[in-house]
């Protein structure tokens, strides 16, 4: 399974629904909250090309966007294939 991880912020709805997208397909994932760590915040903003919004959302280490994103890859039947993907590669 691939590695998988999300950057998140407390209260923030559209990271609950990420999460709950993830865990319905039976997902692990890293969460990484940034609410009160600047140091965080600024890693994920760099790894994000400068977005800063959450959720921001990685696939072995490849950028997907947030939970329009990732659902929009669900609802193309595309984000299996990119959570089965091996690190064989």
């Amino acid at each position: 399974m691939a590695r998988v991880e999300i950057y998140t912020t407390t209260y923030c709805p559209y990271c609950d629904r990420a999460k709950a997208l993830l865990r319905r397909k039976g997902v692990e994932f890293e969460e990484i909250d940034v609410t009160d760590d600047p140091d965080l915040r600024a890693e994920m903003i760099r790894r994000a090309n400068g977005r800063r919004t959450v959720p921001e959302i990685f696939i072995d280490g490849q950028l997907i966007g947030g939970y329009e994103e990732l659902r929009a890859l669900e609802q193309a039947k595309k984000l299996d294939e990119l959570l089965e993907r091996r690190n064989s590669r």
